[in-house]
């Protein structure tokens, strides 16, 4: 299997300095490059094309949130194309609904041990999504407050009662495994439904299934 390949963003040199040498002796990751503000961060995705960003917030030229917007739109689903993993320092940063509004997968605070960024960047890689409890509950407090602002009705017609079944319980919060043994299906059937439903949502991963349900007056 290739190793994932992920690109260091910080304006800080010693940040990415610091980052930089916790991903070199681990198994299965690769850094492929750094950048020190967003624009460069669009410029070298494209050159190098990395399974996982690490993305500072705040960063002069072209911030992380606006650089994110850039990464994202290009590749629309969980299925293909780079991930984003917002790196900040608080997890109740003001800018977690809009950064995962934009298409970031999650975020990591700037203090996580190397073990967690490990976990985060390989969980990101096959599609996850990476939010704290108390991220997800600022999220769904957030939406709480807002009225549904569209129709659903054509997008959920395109699943089956089966990925609705699976929509649901991912709204909840459940992980593949909780859903295969809540539904009595096997997990690599879990993990094939929900790609489908990324597909036919227009969603990269499950954050965004929880703003689409939000966002339509599902929940």
């Amino acid at each position: 299997m290739s190793p994932i390949r992920i690109l260091l963003v910080d304006d800080q040199p010693l940040v990415r300095q610091g980052l930089r040498s916790v991903f070199a002796p681990l198994d299965g990751i690769t850094v492929v490059g750094e950048a020190a503000n967003g624009a460069d961060a669009v410029r070298r995705v494209r050159e190098t094309s990395p399974d996982v960003v690490l993305m500072d917030v705040n960063m002069p030229v072209l911030n992380g949130l606006e650089a994110t917007r850039i990464i994202c739109a290009s590749t629309p689903t969980a299925s293909v194309g780079t991930k984003v993993i917002m790196l900040t320092m608080y997890d109740q940063d003001e800018h977690v609904f809009e950064a995962l509004r934009v298409g970031a997968s999650g975020f990591l605070l700037k203090d996580a041990s190397p073990r967690q960024l490990d976990e985060a960047v390989r969980q990101v890689a096959h599609g996850e999504a990476l939010l704290s409890p108390s991220v997800t509950r600022q999220l769904i407090q957030e939406f709480v407050r807002r009225p549904a602002v569209r129709s659903s009705t054509t997008d959920l017609r395109s699943l089956t009662g089966r990925e609705i079944d699976v929509f649901r319980l991912l709204v909840q919060g459940y992980g593949n495994a909780e859903i295969a043994r809540k539904l009595v299906l096997g997990e690599s059937t879990i993990k094939s439904h929900v790609q489908h439903l990324y597909r036919k949502l227009g969603v990269r991963d499950r954050a965004q299934v929880v703003i689409f349900a939000y966002e339509n007056g599902l929940v």
